[in-house]
């Protein structure tokens, strides 16, 4: 039964990523059909709406980092059990984007605003092109291990947990991050940008670079062949030319 309800427990955690994920595109899109989205008319000062921003902004990125450190996992699968880890930080991930969800500001104001049709056209191609690459960088890893049904499962069926191998398959020959460069199309890629839009992708922007440096010192202590595989792939921007010797299968 234990092992039953920490399944359970996983597919619940999945469903909420998953809505999640699905309200963030429209959410940063400001399409409509959600109850709100990142622009909107002011509904406070702007000193305060933005220091309500910025908040929002910090706790998903403290939580969405701080949770994903070696260090802090072997100490919550003390309290939680080790198959529910990874659930249990996608399920604060998305309650973190669901809060700045809730209590987001608009501030107002514009940066640009592109009226011609071919522009609005190539805007919502990168935008789209840039949330189907983040779900597609996912699969090529692992999409079920990332967000933790593949580890309720193998606990469910008393099989032990195995790391994934070390690979880099289509994209991950190209750039060492391309999930990252797909959030970068999605937050920039929009015919309005507004100053809430603005400092929704600067913060986010900025966010992701910093991560990337926590993350690949993990991937270092935990895959040594990651320092040979980042010495020869770029990080987010592909190089023009192929490089000449054969890539190792790596993530």
């Amino acid at each position: 039964m234990k092992r039953l309800a920490i399944f359970a427990y996983g597919i619940l955690c999945y469903a909420v990523f998953f809505a999640t994920f699905l309200y963030a595109i429209a959410f940063v899109g400001d399409l409509p059909g959600v109850p709100r989205t990142i622009d909107g008319a002011p509904r406070m000062a702007s000193l305060p709406a933005l220091l309500i921003d910025l908040v929002l902004l910090a706790l998903f990125a403290v939580q969405h980092s701080l949770m994903a450190r070696p260090a802090f996992k072997a100490l919550w699968t003390r309290i939680i059990p080790a198959a529910a880890e990874r659930s249990t930080y996608v399920l604060f991930s998305s309650l973190a984007l669901i809060l700045l969800f809730r209590f987001w500001q608009p501030l107002g104001g514009q940066v640009w605003s592109i009226h011609s049709t071919v522009g609005q056209v190539l805007m919502y191609a990168g935008f789209a092109f840039g949330w189907a690459l983040v779900l597609y960088s996912t699969f090529l890893i692992n999409h079920f291990d990332l967000f933790g049904l593949r580890q309720v499962w193998l606990h469910l069926r008393g099989q032990a947990y195995r790391p994934l191998a070390f690979k880099t398959p289509a994209a991950y020959r190209l750039v060492r991050h391309p999930l990252y460069v797909g959030w970068f199309f999605a937050i920039w890629c929009t015919p309005q940008m507004s100053m809430t839009h603005m400092l929704f992708a600067l913060v986010t922007a900025a966010y992701i670079l910093t991560a990337i440096r926590f993350e690949e010192h993990d991937l270092l202590a935990a895959h040594p062949e990651y320092a040979d595989y980042r010495r020869r792939v770029p990080m987010l921007l592909p190089r023009l030319r192929t490089p000449a010797e054969p890539l190792d299968e790596a993530i």
